[in-house]
């Protein structure tokens, strides 16, 4: 057989052709007009060894310019343990994508079920479902989720303090579901809770979306917002950084109930932006309004414990124009590798992920202002990322950068520019950033 890896022989192909009745396989285009058909040669290059394939993709990586990161956004520079990459390819996960049975995908049922448990107990949430696309999406289907639970009402509340992409893609879902948007302004870098008040005056408010950690760095102080939201029987939704939940308040706390986010942070590597994958959690009374699927354990036949499909909304599929969403994917390998992630840091781990992360931040924020050519914005509290002041023109700035090996000074929509530092930066890394930045002319 010429194609090793073609699943059909001559013999299966010839008994397949024979069965239908025709001679070839051309015989299957008999209807199709000779004139649409090339007759010519394809022009493809001629076929390469392992090694030339590998050479050739080597010279295609090495046109890349590897840069250290010193901005976040939304996507944060995490050390991920190497074991990950291999725990992944195991064949016990790496089973069915879809597991509908769940006799053959016990696998995959586990691990959902463990990033749905995990998930829920950063949130401080009680229930949470199989993973989303991404962070901005699962903010526009927390967004939907206000509008079915509270069914008459027709507008939702966001906070300026969110990051733009994500704020973007709520628009965009909001534009096409008929959903009003209002944006809460902030006041000194925080959402504004006087703001918040004055826009649920008008009763038809089903939720009200703001940051955890907003894209200023700063920690929001969310104190008073869940009663302002719940005295008008609406819904307080939080985007949050799962990885800075280890030591800020969490959304349960703060009396969410609904929260939303990206995962990235839990050690899934930049990748140029993605994939990604987002997660959706929220308290009980609200289980039946969450998007996709969710994964619960029980016993089987022999007692023994199993794992299934316990929730899936079946308008997804049947009813799909009085579906909430029509969403029923997951991004099952990225939910795997936040899993595996969660389970090698453990409760420490991540505490001193974050501790880590504090110090060098803090350290790049002082030795910044120590330069005399920043100034701060606000005076609230940050723990991997901030916003500053530059007297050096930004363009100027973030190229000489760019030139020195250095992905930072994001700029904001005020003109700040925006640095972050994690766990993986070094103080070697971030002298050499500042001493830099002072030689800029």
């Amino acid at each position: 057989m010429g194609f090793a890896y073609f699943p059909h022989t001559p013999d299966d192909i010839r008994s397949m052709l024979e069965r239908i009745g025709v001679a070839t396989i051309d015989d299957l285009y008999a209807d199709v007009p000779d004139d649409v058909i090339f007759h010519g040669d394809y022009d493809l290059p001629e076929a390469l060894s392992e090694e030339e394939v590998r050479r050739f993709f080597a010279a295609i990586d090495k046109k890349n310019q590897p840069l250290t990161v010193m901005v976040g956004a939304g996507a944060y520079d995490h050390y991920a343990p190497s074991v990950i990459q291999s725990i992944i390819s195991r064949s016990e996960f790496l089973t069915a994508y879809t597991p509908y049975q769940p006799e053959i995908s016990q696998g995959t049922l586990r691990y959902i079920f463990e990033f749905q448990s995990m998930i829920a107990t950063l949130t401080g949430m009680e229930c949470c479902n199989a993973s989303m696309y991404d962070g901005a999406t699962s903010a526009a289907e927390a967004m939907m989720m206000s509008i079915a639970a509270t069914r008459k009402k027709s507008r939702v509340l966001i906070s300026s303090t969110l990051l733009p992409q994500v704020r973007r893609v709520v628009e965009t879902y909001a534009k096409w579901h008929g959903v009003k948007l209002s944006v809460i302004k902030h006041c000194d870098g925080n959402t504004d809770l006087a703001h918040l008040e004055s826009l649920l005056e008008g009763d038809d408010v089903a939720g009200v979306l703001v940051p955890s950690i907003n894209r200023f760095g700063i920690i929001e102080d969310l104190s008073g917002f869940a009663d302002a939201v719940h005295s008008r029987k609406a819904l307080l939704m939080v985007y949050a950084d799962p990885s800075a939940l280890a030591v800020v308040r969490t959304p349960g706390e703060w009396g969410a109930d609904v929260t939303c986010g990206d995962a990235q942070p839990l050690g899934i590597p930049l990748s140029y932006g993605g994939p990604y994958v987002g997660f959706l959690a929220c308290r009980k009374e609200y289980v039946r309004k969450l998007p996709g699927r969710i994964v619960g354990a029980t016993t089987d036949v022999d007692g023994k414990r199993a794992f299934v499909l316990t929730l899936q909304a079946r308008e997804q599929h049947i009813r799909r124009e009085k579906a909430n969403s029509n969403i029923c994917s997951n991004q099952s390998l990225m939910a795997l590798y936040v899993t595996i992630y969660l389970s090698l840091m453990g409760k420490q781990g991540l505490k001193d992920v974050c501790d880590l992360s504090y110090g060098a931040a803090h350290y790049l924020h002082d030795r910044l202002l120590e330069t005399g050519l920043f100034a701060d914005v606000f005076d609230r509290p940050f723990l991997k990322e901030f916003v500053l002041k530059s007297d050096i023109p930004t363009e100027k700035l973030q190229k000489a950068l760019l030139d020195g090996g250095f992905f930072a000074a994001l700029q904001t929509e005020e003109g700040y520019v925006s640095f972050c530092a994690t766990e993986r930066r070094t103080i070697e890394e971030i002298d050499r950033m500042v001493d830099l930045i002072k030689c800029i002319k």
